[in-house]
């Protein structure tokens, strides 16, 4: 399939429409463990599928403030209970399919402490069978870890190899790529290292996407906001980070990118809230800044379904909750007050 820039560019511009952003939900079926454990529901398929039905299902939402659902191999594959593929329920709100395509990170060779992401054998052939089940954009996730003597270079530049070479074949194949340089907020570093690593890794990730030719009209980046680790004794504030984050992108990532897509991170709901509309309130961008939030989207719908039916309606009101939270951080106009008056 000869790349088509045109219509990938159209995907990209769709996944960062004005008011919407994407919903992660593309555990694997070991992550989606752990969330299931912590409300009591047995990790079966019926109950994955039942779970994420749930949150396709919340119409309203769905067509108003998501524009695209990454999603796991199962689950693109995966039928509603009525028969109805997701990926049709998907499409039908409006919303791109998208595919999580790596396998996940391992540790780098000869690099203690740091990890590299597999999945690149055999991505192409995948792809075109993801393209044929209606996966419209992908993602794969690069991990960056801060601590003692590391980042090292060696592990920054094998992850920006990896994520270009994806890149290329996403496209390729008519696929949009997400590109994923997470820099992790674990461990106790301050928000001027985490400052400093994420320069570090988006000037590499940028250089060997030019390298390896991947048109960055046809991408969408999904960077880490710049924030202190988790046992930082100092927590900065929104303004703070927003700002910070706002400096930095400007700094390194091109106009061409249609849009820039946060992880949430390990940040609470609020935080991952309040730190977007804080960076969409400084206004004048190149680019738009939205949300492509897993956990900051769903922990609160899981919470309240608990995987009991009498509870799927509260299911999607938490969810539709978090859901326009987040679309309205997206556009800068989220205040605390609407946590209350929604």
């Amino acid at each position: 399939m000869a790349m088509n820039l045109e219509e990938l560019n159209k995907i990209a511009n769709k996944m960062v429409a004005p008011g919407k952003g994407l919903l992660a939900a593309d555990e694997s079926t070991g992550t989606i463990q752990k969330r299931f454990d912590k409300i009591g529901v047995q990790n079966t398929e019926e109950n994955r599928r039942d779970y994420r039905e749930m949150l396709f299902r919340t119409d309203k939402s769905m067509r108003e403030h998501i524009s695209g659902v990454i999603l796991f191999d199962e689950t693109l594959r995966q039928k509603a209970k009525d028969g109805t593929p997701f990926v049709k329920l998907i499409d039908a709100a409006g919303a791109v399919p998208g595919i999580k395509v790596d396998a996940g990170a391992k540790a780098l060779a000869g690099a203690p402490g740091e990890v590299v992401t597999e999945g690149l054998d055999g991505l192409r052939e995948r792809f075109v069978e993801y393209h044929r089940l209606g996966a419209r954009f992908a993602k794969w996730r690069a991990v960056i870890d801060i601590g003692k003597d590391i980042p090292t270079y060696n592990c920054i530049n094998a992850n920006a190899q990896a994520l270009a070479r994806y890149a290329a074949l996403a496209q390729e194949n008519g696929i949009v790529p997400i590109v994923e340089p997470e820099v992790l907020m674990d461990g106790d570093h301050d928000i001027e290292a985490c400052e400093k690593v994420t320069s570090w890794v988006l000037q590499e990730v940028f250089s060997q996407l030019f390298y390896a030719k991947v048109a960055l009209e046809g991408i969408v980046l999904k960077p880490n906001m710049v924030v202190p680790g988790m046992k930082c004794a100092k927590q900065n504030s929104a303004a703070e980070v927003a700002e910070r984050t706002v400096r930095l992108l400007k700094q390194h990532v091109p106009s061409a990118v249609p849009g820039i897509a946060f992880l949430s991170g390990g940040q609470s709901d609020l935080d991952a809230t309040a730190n977007l509309s804080a960076m969409n309130a400084i206004g004048g961008m190149p680019w738009p800044l939205t949300f492509s939030y897993g956990r900051a989207l769903q922990a609160a719908p899981q919470k309240a379904w608990s995987g009991k039916v009498d509870n799927l309606d509260a299911g999607k009101a938490a969810f539709a909750h978090r859901a326009l939270m987040n679309s309205l951080a997206s556009l800068g106009k989220w205040k605390q007050a609407d946590e209350k008056a929604s």
